[in-house]
């Protein structure tokens, strides 16, 4: 029988592009999503899965729920015998956390215990957990590798993820027996080869490509580009970009870290190497062959000049590292947009 991973929130980008792994890698993973940034399709089940079923000709077991619905998460433990858990699950934006930071402590924070007590009455002990490297804070050097000093948040969210850090840390101390992978991400761009699944934000995009992807389909008229006087190579803000298939095949060989007993593990996952706004904005342009419009406006709050990771950890002790170069996440990023303008909500992506 298929180990049973549980995966939370794998209706959104990054879970759903995870689940696609689970499968091909052997896994059965059982999805949970409350639809908060997962559109909803036929049977009451995430658009991104029933393509994925497409996709690979199998079935996806999908389950309604939030993780602040505590009773409900007992009976789902009560089903099924996981062997490991996934957590996607939580409030992402930004700029929206520092708008509104009790609710991203009240939705992360509390979604995130409710989990952890859940697996600990269950016996379930072994976590992948999906962090971030806002972390790291203002980087205090380039690049970042995972003895950079964290908790230096530059907003809610990244506190929200630093707290759930520490709460995994400290729970996997106190029981010998627990084992959890801390998957910092850097930039997540792109999207599945088939264009059948991607990135697709609800209302206006918090994310640089997104964003760039919709005015190169004309649903946007230009993109506002966040600052121009930083000390970068062009002025504009510099990341660490990295292919979604590419991550979620870390979180694959994270699943197999698990079983050597690892105790509490933490990765950066990350190519290395750093692009800017603009240099991001001309790519887009060779993928898509259309002409980009953007705006200077002013620097956001939050925001941090550069940042891109030291990689070379997950690629010694996971046998990890990223294959697909900017090229390829901007022509698969743009297949995604262009067969599905206005996203999954069109149904049915146009010239499959």
């Amino acid at each position: 029988m298929a180990q049973k991973v549980l995966v939370t929130g794998g209706g959104g980008y990054i879970g759903s592009h995870c689940v696609v792994e689970l499968i091909e890698a052997g896994f059965c993973p059982v999805v949970i999503d409350n639809f908060s940034n997962a559109v909803q399709g036929e049977r009451d089940v995430p658009e991104s899965l029933q393509r994925i079923e497409k996709i690979l000709d199998t079935s996806i077991e999908f389950y309604e729920l939030d993780l602040l619905d505590r009773p409900g998460l007992e009976k789902l433990f009560k089903q099924h015998s996981f062997s490991a858990v996934m957590h996607f699950a939580g409030l992402k934006a930004v700029g929206e956390s520092v708008e509104q930071p009790l609710r991203y402590y009240q939705v992360n924070l509390t979604a995130t215990m409710n989990l952890l007590e859940v697996m600990q009455t269950h016996g379930v002990r072994n976590l992948v957990f999906s962090s971030s490297a806002t972390v790291y804070g203002d980087p205090q050097r380039l690049p970042i590798d995972e003895q950079h000093p964290v908790g230096g948040c530059t907003n809610p969210y990244g506190k929200t993820k630093f707290f759930i850090e520490e709460m995994i840390i400290d729970q996997c101390k106190a029981e010998k027996d627990w084992n959890a992978v801390l998957l910092r991400y850097f930039n997540p761009i792109g999207a599945h080869s088939s264009g059948l699944i991607g990135e697709d934000p609800q209302g206006i995009p918090n994310n640089l490509l997104p964003y760039v992807a919709q005015v190169a389909i004309g649903r946007r008229k230009h993109l506002n580009v966040f600052g121009n006087d930083y000390d970068t190579i062009d002025g504009t803000g510099v990341r660490d970009y990295i292919h979604v298939v590419d991550l979620a095949k870390g979180h694959i060989a994270a699943l197999k870290k698990l079983k050597d007993n690892c105790g509490c593990k933490v990765y950066n996952l990350g190519t290395g190497t750093g692009y800017s706004v603009l240099q991001m904005v001309k790519a887009m342009e060779k993928a898509s062959g259309k002409e980009i419009m953007y705006l200077i406006a002013p620097r956001r709050g939050g925001d941090v000049a550069s940042c891109y990771a030291d990689p070379l950890l997950a690629e010694k002790e996971l046998g990890w590292k990223a294959d697909f170069d900017l090229e390829r996440m901007c022509e698969d990023l743009w297949r995604w947009q262009s067969k599905n303008p206005t996203g999954f909500t069109n149904n049915s992506p146009s010239s499959i």
